[in-house]
């Protein structure tokens, strides 16, 4: 029996839901997951088995209107994952429809999408009647010439099987990828980073957008087993650290041990985390924030 391997971009608007979806395919977290807008900054490839099948995912950013260089190099690393892949996924939430954001990813799927298997996702179908998404379907197939249409829902899981076997049949022969236990192609060092990032994000809400970064400073391996991890977050102002350390330095401590929790988790080790919180006012305009993230900075320029 002959193997398969492929790439498979996922794409959408901010908060459609790619992120879920890239987890529960993969069937561990390897992207963050929030309910904050624009939370996956890199290219996150997560690595699923389907029989003998293995699918790498890109999960891209969200597809937004970029206003700043971060917002730019985030966009084009979306459409650069999608340019780059076997198949495209495009994620839709049923509630929300046709909007304009989805219109305008369907302009730049006529330009990348061409001799490309391109496939419609329709996420969050829980929330809305069924006759609505019969509807729905028409219209976006009328838009766009999709090669197929799922109904799922990715936090549930409906629809997720039917998807991935059909993404697993459409892939290329040939030689996996990676090794089979290999579940993303992250350095562990972005990893931590990214769990403390969502950990962050979770905590702090409204507070602090997306003027924060973390970055793993350095990562010791001890003779006992145990990781001694060391993170720097990376703040634009006095009064963002004041918010980041909290009264008394609650906020950084509990930020600590749930990220400390998670990686121990997913390190299968234990974990000595150490953060600290430094005022950096232009790191959005520093290429070395931008290559630890994953992204060009000359995207963004």
């Amino acid at each position: 029996m002959s193997t398969r391997a492929g790439f498979v971009a996922l794409i959408g608007e901010p908060n459609a839901g790619k992120s879920t979806l890239l987890n529960r395919m993969v069937g561990a977290k390897v992207s963050i997951v929030t309910h904050k807008v624009q939370t996956t900054r890199a290219r996150i490839r997560g690595v699923a088995m389907e029989g003998q099948t293995q699918i790498v995912f890109v999960d891209t950013p969200g597809l937004f209107r970029p206003r700043r260089r971060l917002d730019r190099a985030m966009v084009a690393a979306a459409w650069g994952g999608a340019a780059d892949a076997d198949i495209v996924v495009l994620l839709i939430e049923a509630h929300r429809g046709l909007t304009d954001g989805v219109r305008r990813i369907l302009d730049g799927l006529a330009g990348i999408g061409e001799g490309r298997t391109v496939a419609l996702a329709i996420n969050k179908i829980d929330r809305v009647p069924s006759e609505k998404l019969l509807g729905l379907t028409k219209t976006l197939n009328d838009l766009y010439g999709f090669d197929e249409t799922f109904m799922i829902s990715a936090e549930k899981g409906y629809g997720v099987d039917h998807l991935r076997g059909w993404l697993a049949e459409r892939l290329p022969e040939g030689p996996w990828l990676y090794p089979e236990d290999q579940i993303a192609d992250l350095p562990l060092r972005m990893i931590a980073a990214e769990i403390t990032r969502e950990k962050l994000t979770l905590r702090l809400h409204q507070e602090l957008p997306y003027q924060l970064t973390v970055e793993t400073e350095a990562w010791q391996d001890r003779k006992d087993g145990s990781a001694r991890i060391d993170q720097l977050i990376y703040v634009m102002r006095d009064g963002h650290k004041g918010i980041v350390l909290g009264h008394k330095g609650e906020t950084i401590k509990a930020v600590s041990q749930a990220a400390r929790a998670e990686m121990e988790e997913f390190l299968g080790r234990r974990v000595h985390l150490f953060l600290q919180v430094k005022v950096r006012p232009n790191w959005l305009e520093e290429a070395e924030r931008y290559s630890e993230m994953g992204l060009d900075f000359k995207d963004g320029g």
